[in-house]
């Protein structure tokens, strides 16, 4: 059965692009979002089927709008998407493992491919975000450069479904490392990092996805420790 387009379901992509976004690091807290004109060109989309997707976002706390001579649409500082993510994943944290067993199953296989389907380009991209990553003083440049890495090994695999499947996932996945400190986990995001690339530079695809399955199992732990801070039940 041939399933049909609706102004609803429209209005529900426009919004999962933007929280993918916000949620992949490429908008950041504070950042303005382009005037409603041409962010709805550049979607190619209808502006009332824009204005309803971020008032969604608005009431779900990842957006607000301001009004006055210096007013737009901002990115939150998602205080209010955390505590509903961990609210969620309290209840629901079958799901989360669910969720990250897939990034491990699609990103680790990913990663072999990259090892042996990389070229020079690819290896300066991941070396660049890498680069990014250990001078990152703001969450905002951490996220992007976390994001950047990623989408450069997902390009190395020269597989455009994996690749869309990485961003997908990634995408879906509310991070809730901007309500912390990001020096507790930039370094350890660093190593991870560059293990995964060593291996993959070495055209070594057993141990990039090692590498990578490690990296993803290590997020697996610090978002059980963020969902249940200061809960003695927490597993």
């Amino acid at each position: 059965m041939n399933r049909r387009v609706t102004a609803v379901t429209l209005t529900q992509s426009i919004q999962d692009h933007l929280k993918g976004r916000i949620h992949g690091g490429t908008l950041s807290p504070g950042d303005r979002l382009p005037p409603e004109r041409e962010l709805a060109a550049s979607l190619g989309v209808a502006r009332v089927s824009l204005r309803e997707a971020i008032r969604q976002l608005a009431a779900e706390g990842y957006v607000e709008v301001r009004r006055g001579p210096h007013g737009g649409t901002f990115i939150t500082s998602l205080r209010e998407p955390f505590e509903q993510w961990r609210v969620q994943v309290r209840e629901r944290v079958d799901e989360m493992d669910d969720m990250i067993d897939f990034r491990v199953a699609v990103e680790s296989h990913v990663a072999a491919l990259a090892a042996v389907r990389r070229a020079a380009d690819d290896l300066s991209a991941m070396s660049d975000a890498i680069e990014r990553l250990a001078q990152a003083t703001a969450l905002g440049a951490f996220r992007l450069a976390d994001s950047q890495f990623h989408d450069a090994v997902a390009r190395a695999s020269r597989s455009t479904r994996l690749e869309a499947a990485v961003h997908q996932a990634r995408g879906e996945f509310f991070s809730p490392a901007p309500m912390f400190d990001h020096t507790l986990v930039l370094e350890d995001n660093r190593r991870e990092h560059q293990a995964v690339y060593e291996a993959i530079k070495d055209g070594d695809d057993q141990r990039a996805a090692a590498a990578m399955r490690a990296h993803i199992g290590h997020t697996r732990e610090q978002l059980h420790l963020w969902a249940f801070e200061g809960d003695s039940t927490s597993r």
